[in-house]
């Protein structure tokens, strides 16, 4: 039975996963140590986002394992996954999956409403962060792809999460706000002390980490 490295904050062993009879990837292994930024580039297809989702115990997996702080996500209850995720994951989504109804400071300040533990100030230091200041009362429908990405990042960061799995999250950004975004995510995997995963097509983003590897259907290659 596959163990959790002791070194590892993510340890990935023998990832599989399946739709039908198509295999979308096979034998994944990827260690993460805390405070690491690990970048993963693949062609469209390859399963870079099916990846993240079942790294966070979003989608199931055929085979292999997931560790995350020593938890063995792939071995928890669907219950069990989302009171982790809630607790230790922050999710960059490509989608962006912000909720229409709340506000861009309740939409940011979900994670920690989530934990019971409510941060106004920690809300508005996020969103001075990724530059929307002043935004707070607005609804997801009045902003930009753009807009809307960095309340995603947002979000995913207002928590301080151990474990960070971003979904292209420059990709509806200009190249200034972009690095920008760059370098609030690098801040926070190394000032935190977390780790994090990268999947983009962007090679500038991917070069931002301290490790690029390649996602292909028979594994990862550095």
């Amino acid at each position: 039975m596959p163990r959790s490295s002791p070194l590892a904050l993510l340890d990935v062993q023998g990832l599989a996963k399946q739709y039908g009879d198509a295999t979308v990837f096979s034998g994944v292994d990827l260690q993460v140590a805390a405070g690491e930024f690990v970048a993963i580039l693949g062609e469209s297809g390859v399963g870079k986002s099916t990846l993240l989702n079942c790294i966070a115990g979003l989608d199931s997996v055929a085979g292999g394992s997931v560790h995350i702080q020593g938890t063995r996500i792939t071995a928890l209850s669907e219950t069990e996954q989302a009171l982790f995720r809630r607790a230790h994951l922050g999710f960059v989504f490509q989608a962006f999956h912000v909720l229409p109804h709340l506000s861009v400071a309740h939409n940011v300040g979900l994670p920690l409403l989530l934990q019971q533990r409510p941060d106004d100030a920690r809300v508005d230091a996020m969103l001075q962060a990724v530059g929307l200041q002043g935004f707070a009362a607005r609804l997801p429908q009045t902003l930009s792809g753009g807009q809307l990405q960095r309340v995603a990042l947002a979000r995913a960061l207002v928590h301080r999460p151990q474990l960070i799995l971003a979904d292209e999250p420059t990709g509806n950004l200009d190249p200034a706000t972009a690095e920008k975004m760059m370098d609030l995510l690098a801040t926070q995997v190394r000032e935190q002390g977390a780790a994090c995963v990268l999947v983009t097509h962007s090679r500038s983003a991917a070069a931002r980490a301290d490790r690029v590897l390649t996602l292909t259907a028979q594994g990862m290659a550095s």
